[in-house]
């Protein structure tokens, strides 16, 4: 498996995982969408499809890990090193590409998103936030609290996700089984890439209500960079004093979870 496999690998399938997961956000926020006000289930489902389209793409180059939490968590179990910066570049271009197709697609919302003549402040014509649509936002910001939810949330996706590919892991790359041309990845089999899928539906459902569950650095990292330079009307905030928890936190969370893994398994 080449850099060049892995950077393209993971460059495309994590764009393809933030298109679809800032595209469902978007679809729930804005106005003039379709899907606006569809709920917290079809945004943890939104997110579920994204990590299927963008893994089943990806495994064939890379291995589909599309997050530097698995990534080092993948690591941490196998001891292989040697290729982790191209997997975390290629995951960070991915990322911010994907947040800009999203934009893209709801260009036309995006622009609408402006006061209404003759509405007043807190009415449903109002502009809405648009930061939510590209990185999370906690519930109550408590710094100690949220940084324990995504270390946490995120040890929920790495411990199970390195118990479903275990008998791959120690193959060549990154230590973790990437069978080039036969579509399997890491995974072994697309039924585990479906239900790594699921199991992000789950940790979504039962996880996501503090923080919006980044429980993946680049996912978060690259969309704020990109929110914070798009020119979006009445974007507000890019709130850059949260922006080191969905980043640290879930980096924490990745290498406990290989050295759990590591360590029980």
């Amino acid at each position: 498996m080449s850099n060049g496999d892995i950077f393209f690998g993971e460059l495309i399938g994590t764009a393809i995982l933030i298109l679809f997961g800032a595209g469902v956000c978007a679809a729930v926020t804005l106005r003039f969408s379709k899907a606006r006000a569809s709920g917290w289930i079809v945004i943890a489902f939104g997110w579920g499809f994204a990590v299927l389209a963008g893994a089943y793409t990806a495994a064939p180059l890379s291995g589909g890990h599309l997050n530097p939490a698995v990534t080092l968590g993948l690591a941490v179990d196998t001891g292989v090193w040697d290729k982790v910066w191209v997997y975390l570049l290629g995951q960070m271009a991915g990322a911010m590409l994907g947040a800009v197709l999203a934009y893209l697609v709801y260009f036309a919302q995006f622009q609408a998103n402006t006061r209404r003549g003759g509405t007043t402040e807190g009415t449903a014509d109002e502009p809405v936030p648009t930061l939510g649509i590209f990185s999370t936002i906690p519930e109550i910001r408590n710094p100690v609290a949220n940084l324990m939810t995504e270390i946490l949330a995120t040890i929920a996706l790495v411990l199970p996700l390195l118990a479903l590919v275990g008998s791959n892991r120690h193959v060549e790359g990154i230590g973790i089984g990437q069978i080039a041309g036969q579509g399997e990845g890491i995974y072994g089999s697309g039924i585990v890439i479906l239900l790594v899928a699921l199991l992000v539906v789950g940790i979504g459902l039962s996880l996501g209500g503090p923080t919006g569950y980044a429980i993946n650095p680049a996912r978060d990292l690259g969309p704020r960079i990109i929110h914070s330079v798009l020119p979006i009307p009445n974007k507000g905030t890019s709130d850059w004093g949260y922006s080191w928890i969905p980043v640290v936190g879930p980096v924490i969370g990745g290498l406990l979870g290989g050295v759990i893994y590591n360590a029980a398994f």
